[in-house]
């Protein structure tokens, strides 16, 4: 779980040998005048590898940020590429900044709670001092304040980026801003803090080791109550009940999407261990990428397994959400599982897309890029599937953690989207959505060779 670590939270022994073959070595002049000196070293060396991973790991999940875009991109049509790429960057640049002002001390109040571990007290991000040494660090122990403030960051974009996919092709932008703002201002940074900022989920026992329910199943969540407010693209479904396809512009840009954002989770999932001083810590790193890149290749693989079962054919764009799905579904807990059992519940998660979309087409909810079934319902898969590796989870706080995430987040989204509604209205025009955003709220398009004479 993404609680800050210190420095006690460290056993002794990491040290222990280090130290003790320090005092039976003789010292050569230039060498260490003692054993603290050598142990402050190897506390300044955990914090340097601590903050790089936080570094490395927080720039793979910037690149999902390129990745959204291109599957987004791929999945709509022609006519709607360039408003899902306005949106992509307009929402990351809304949640670095909310983030920063109000965000990442709502989410890490610490012991600055205004309902002890309920809500915290929102306030800028307050960088450390230029040109630090050990004693400037805010928590020496653990890593600099920037680069855990930048990874962060990182996860309540995503956050944002699962709702554009869903709501695509009907959605006014500017309205969809107004949402991402109360989204990564308040809503995501709020919940977070319940488990990850130390309050009375984690307190409860909820486990959610990298954000299967607080980030994708949030993002989900709010996906989905929105479709409900916003309704069906013009033609998606017949008064007869029946389906129609609505075909995405570039399958080859969806692809490339979804392996971006394959690439990304591993600093996603990496990057939670939070810690890289040891090796304990190291070898946990790496069996997580394992893992999570375990649980996507299953995921892709029984969706290419059920769509040819079911359909007759296989299906390339479930192919891409399994493999989604697979991710989401592992992200709960990348460490504890072996391979085997990372597989199975990677493959879990593929199946629970492939039923999923045709679900939410009977029930007549629109969802262009599928983005409920892979980061709700996987997501929800995933958080239950934490008890059947990590001994310290049980059903029922895992059970409580999505119920009351859930309630929370449809409540607090269902009043903002209704809001922009009445205040600003939410939907485009009829003629506006036939026409294709692109022309009618940016007046540019993404392929005009192929849209103009």
């Amino acid at each position: 779980m993404k609680l800050k670590k210190s420095l006690a939270m460290a056993p002794a022994a990491i040290f222990a040998p280090i130290l003790a073959h320090a005092q039976e070595a003789p010292v050569a002049e230039g060498a260490f005048a003692s054993v603290e000196a050598l142990g402050a070293l190897n506390v300044e060396m955990v914090f340097i590898f601590n903050t790089l991973l936080f570094l490395l790991g927080g720039i793979l999940v910037f690149w999902m940020a390129a990745g959204f875009t291109m599957l987004e991109a791929g999945f709509v049509r022609s006519k709607n590429v360039t408003i899902q790429l306005s949106k992509n960057v307009g929402l990351f640049a809304i949640a670095a900044v909310l983030y920063y002002l109000i965000g990442f001390n709502l989410m890490y109040p610490g012991e600055g709670w205004l309902v002890d571990g309920w809500l915290g007290t929102p306030g800028p991000a307050v960088l450390e001092a230029v040109g630090i040494t050990a004693a400037g660090a805010v928590d020496v122990g653990y890593a600099s304040v920037g680069s855990d403030f930048f990874f962060q960051l990182m996860f309540c974009a995503t956050t944002a980026s699962i709702v554009s996919g869903t709501l695509a092709e009907r959605i006014r932008l500017n309205a969809f801003f107004v949402f991402v703002v109360v989204l990564t201002a308040l809503v995501y940074p709020v919940q977070a803090s319940w488990t990850w900022g130390g309050g009375f989920l984690d307190a409860a026992g909820f486990s959610d080791f990298a954000g299967s329910t607080i980030v994708h199943s949030v993002g989900g969540w709010a996906a989905l109550v929105g479709a409900l407010v916003l309704g069906p693209r013009i033609g998606k479904y017949g008064a007869d009940g029946k389906v129609n396809p609505i075909p995405g512009s570039n399958l080859a840009l969806a692809t490339l999407g979804m392996f971006i954002l394959w690439m990304g989770w591993f600093g996603f999932n990496g990057a939670s261990q939070l810690a890289m001083g040891t090796i304990s810590d190291v070898a946990d790193v790496s069996r997580i990428f394992a893992n999570t890149n375990a649980a996507a290749a299953a995921g892709a693989l029984a969706a290419l397994i059920l769509t040819q079962m079911l359909f007759g054919k296989a299906d390339l764009t479930l192919m891409l959400n399994g493999a989604l799905g697979g991710l989401v579904a592992i992200t709960a807990e990348p460490l504890t599982p072996g391979l085997g059992m990372a597989t199975l519940i990677g493959a879990i998660g593929g199946g629970i897309v492939v039923f999923a979309v045709p679900l939410l087409d009977r029930l007549r909810i629109d969802d262009v890029v599928g983005a409920v079934p892979v980061h709700l319902f996987a997501g929800i898969w995933g958080t239950l599937a934490v008890v059947l590796t990590n001994d310290g989870a049980s059903i029922g706080a895992q059970l409580y953690g999505i119920v009351v995430i859930g309630g929370f987040v449809v409540i607090t989204t269902g009043i903002t989207w209704l809001a922009i509604k009445a205040v600003m209205g939410l939907r485009v025009a009829p003629e506006a959505e036939v026409s294709g955003l692109d022309k009618t709220e940016l007046g540019m398009d993404a392929y005009p060779e192929f849209t103009r004479g």
